[in-house]
C-alpha cells in the first residue's frame, strides 16, 4: 500500500468507535510489521500503533466508543448481522462501506489477550535494536507485580460492568451544536438546492418578541428566548394545551394554531392571567392542574342549570356548565388495566405489543409480521403499546387516536356504535373484566349488592344510586341463572381470552355472570365519558 494505516475499534452502531490513523505512510513492495495495542479504556489514547517494533506517530480520526467491542446476542437480533448472518470478528485491510485493501498480500496474522509491551513489540517484529532493563517495566507489572496485577483485575472488573450497564442502554438521536464555523444558509430559489440566492443568518419573529443580543444565536438562544416571561406565547400555549386536557377543548380551539388562521381565544383575559400565573410560578405544571380542577368553572355540574343555555352554547364556549368529554383511547385501556389490578407498574422500557387481530399487518401488504408479546407485557400502559406510523393499534383507532404520520394537538373526539363493539368484545377487555369478576367474587361471596357496588365505584369513581344498583343486581342474577342453565357459555367466556391464569376454586357460573355485569359497566357512559 502507499498510505497511511488506520487501526480500528468498532461497535455494532454507526459512530461508535474509535479510529487512529499513522501520519507515516507504509513503503511500497517491501514487507512491514504493523501491530496495535489497546488497553480497554475506551479511549483513542488507550491505542499505541508499532511499525516495524517501533511506535508510530498518529492521530486521532475518532474517539467516540461508548460502548463495548464485543458483541452480546441480548443487545438485539440486527445487530451486526446482514441477510441474516452475522457478521463479527476482526477484520484486515478494510471494512464495512470503506475503501478495501487491494493489490497487497497479508501474512501470519496473530491477536493476544493482552496488551504487548514496546520491547516485546520490538522482538516480535525481528527488530534487532536491543533493549534496556528499563524498557521493561511496563512488562514486569502486568506479569510479575501481585499489587499491579490485582489493581488491574479490579479495573477489569469495573470496566466490564460499566460496559454491561452501557450495552443495556438504549440508544437516542440527539443534536448538538455543529463546532466550528457556521455552514452559509442561503434562500434557495423556489425551494431548488441548486439555486442559492441570498444568504441568512438565525433569527426569530422580531413582531412577536425581539431577540436579545446578550443571548447566543444557537438552540440555547433560542431556547431561552422562548421561555423568558415577557413572551407572549409559550406559557399561552402550554397552559391552554393543559385547560384543553380538563375541559376538552381550549380557551383557544385552535390549540395547534395561534396565528392568524387561528380562532381568538373564548376567554381573553382569563388565558393572560393564567399565563402570567403559570410564568410566576417557576412553570409549575402540577400546581396549575391544581388551580384549574379546585376552580368553581371545573366543579361546576355537566348538567346545564337550564336547557335554553345548552340550545344557545352547545359547545360550552362560554363555560357555563361543567365539561363532559370521552376518555381518549389510552386511558380507557388503562382505566380497565388498572381496576382490573392487571396493569403493570414498570416505568420506562422497550415498547410492547399487547393483543391484536391476527393478520392486520400482513393483510396491508407490508412485509412485517405482529408478534405478540406475553406475560406482563400484555398489561404495559397504553404509551407503551408499539405503533406502526401508519396502522396504530385497531382498538385504539377505533376511538379517534391519529396516525404517526403527523403531529395532532387536537383529537377528535366521536361516538360510534363500533366504540360499544370494542368495548364489549376487545380481548384486552373481556380478560380484565373477568379478573375484576374474579375478585369481587372472592371478595364478596354472597353479596350480589357488593360486587356492584364495588364494581361501579372501581369503573365510575362513584357509588351508585339507589335504582341502578337495583337494576345491576336483577341483571347480574338474570346472567347467573344464564350461566348455569347454559354452563358452556361462562367457560367459553373465562377460558377464551386473554393469557392471565384463571383464579381456581370459584363458581364458574358465579365468575362469568359478575364478569358480565362488569362488561356492562365498562361500556356505561359514565365509564367512558369524565362528567
Amino acid at each position: 500500500v502507499d498510505d497511511v494505516p488506520e487501526f480500528a475499534l468498532v461497535h455494532f452502531s454507526p459512530g461508535n468507535e474509535i479510529r487512529i490513523r499513522a501520519r507515516e505512510a507504509v513503503p511500497l513492495n517491501q514487507w512491514t510489521h504493523l501491530a496495535a495495542t489497546y488497553d480497554g479504556s475506551s479511549r483513542a489514547n488507550g491505542m499505541l500503533f508499532y511499525i516495524n517494533g517501533k511506535l508510530a506517530d498518529t492521530e486521532v480520526v475518532r474517539d467516540h466508543l461508548y460502548r463495548d467491542i464485543v458483541y452480546r446476542a441480548d443487545w438485539g437480533d440486527d445487530v451486526g448481522a446482514k441477510d441474516g448472518v452475522s457478521e463479527f470478528g476482526v477484520v484486515v485491510g478494510g471494512r464495512h462501506n470503506d475503501a478495501s485493501y487491494k493489490e497487497g498480500l497479508v501474512d501470519e496474522f496473530f491477536f493476544f489477550d493482552k496488551t504487548l509491551s514496546a520491547p516485546e513489540m520490538n522482538q516480535w517484529a525481528l527488530n534487532m535494536d536491543g533493549s534496556k532493563p528499563e524498557d521493561w517495566f511496563d512488562w514486569y507489572i502486568r506479569e510479575k507485580d501481585e499489587p499491579a496485577r490485582a489493581a488491574h483485575a479490579e479495573l477489569h472488573k469495573a470496566r466490564t460492568e460499566e460496559n454491561i450497564l452501557s450495552g443495556e442502554a438504549v440508544d437516542l438521536m440527539v443534536m448538538e451544536e455543529k463546532t466550528g464555523p457556521r455552514r452559509p444558509t442561503h434562500i434557495l430559489n423556489r425551494g431548488q438546492f441548486n439555486e442559492p440566492k441570498e444568504e441568512v443568518q438565525p433569527g426569530v419573529l422580531e413582531s412577536i418578541f425581539p431577540f436579545s443580543a446578550e443571548l447566543p444565536r444557537n438552540r440555547l438562544g433560542y431556547a431561552r428566548w422562548l421561555i423568558d416571561p415577557k413572551h407572549p406565547l409559550t406559557s399561552r400555549v402550554a397552559v391552554n394545551r393543559i385547560w384543553q386536557l380538563f375541559f376538552g377543548r381550549g380557551l383557544v380551539v385552535t390549540a395547534e394554531d395561534f396565528g392568524t388562521q387561528g380562532q381568538l381565544p373564548s376567554h381573553p383575559e382569563l388565558l393572560d392571567w393564567l399565563a402570567v400565573h403559570f410564568v410566576e410560578s417557576g412553570w409549575n405544571v402540577k400546581g396549575l392542574c391544581r388551580e384549574i380542577v379546585l376552580s368553581a368553572t371545573y366543579r361546576q355540574s355537566a348538567r346545564p342549570k337550564e336547557s335554553r343555555v345548552l340550545l344557545d352554547d352547545p359547545e360550552n364556549r362560554l363555560l357555563a356548565r361543567g365539561p363532559r368529554q370521552r376518555l381518549s383511547a389510552e386511558q380507557i385501556r388503562d382505566l380497565a388495566l388498572s381496576t382490573s389490578g392487571l396493569l403493570s407498574r414498570e416505568v420506562g422500557g422497550k415498547s410492547v405489543k399487547p393483543y391484536q387481530p391476527p393478520g392486520l399487518w400482513e393483510e396491508s401488504g407490508t412485509q412485517h409480521e405482529y408478534v405478540q408479546d406475553h406475560g406482563d407485557k400484555l398489561y404495559r400502559r397504553s404509551m407503551y403499546t408499539f405503533w406502526r406510523r401508519t396502522m396504530p393499534p385497531p382498538s385504539m383507532t377505533v376511538f379517534d387516536a391519529p396516525t404517526r404520520e403527523f403531529c395532532k394537538v387536537r383529537r377528535e373526539r366521536t361516538s360510534t356504535p363500533m366504540q360499544s363493539l370494542v368495548l364489549m368484545n376487545d380481548p384486552q377487555l373481556i380478560e380484565a373484566g373477568r379478573v375484576l369478576a374474579e375478585r369481587l367474587v372472592k371478595t364478596y361471596p354472597d353479596s350480589d349488592s357488593g360486587r356492584v357496588r364495588d364494581a361501579y365505584r372501581l369503573l365510575t369513581s362513584r357509588s351508585p344510586e339507589p335504582e341502578q344498583a337495583r337494576v345491576l343486581e336483577s341483571y347480574l342474577a338474570d346472567e347467573r341463572a344464564q350461566m348455569s342453565a347454559h354452563p358452556d357459555l361462562g367457560k367459553a367466556l373465562l377460558t377464551g381470552n386473554g393469557e392471565s391464569p384463571i383464579e381456581t376454586g370459584l363458581s364458574e357460573s358465579e365468575v362469568a355472570a359478575t364478569a358480565m355485569m362488569v362488561h356492562l359497566l365498562m361500556d356505561f357512559s359514565e365509564t367512558t365519558i369524565k362528567p
